[in-house]
């Protein structure tokens, strides 16, 4: 069995949500983020990422080892 490294990146919500459209404010609850600062560790995979980049004007995203 290999072991598969799998990689976990850190988003972090660091503009409001306030005028953002409702599937962007639906994207960032589905991840988790509520308000400004909050964060979250998710796995990289396609779909996560889909969701980061449907808000990655709103989020700070860092790899993590």
């Amino acid at each position: 069995m290999a072991d598969k490294k799998v990689k976990v990146v850190r988003v972090e919500l660091v503009r409001s949500l306030i005028r953002s459209k409702p599937n962007q404010r639906g994207t960032a609850k589905a991840l988790g983020l509520g308000k400004i600062g909050s964060s979250v560790e998710k796995e990289a995979t396609p779909v996560v990422l889909g969701m980061i980049n449907t808000i990655a004007h709103l989020v700070k995203v860092e790899e993590i080892d």
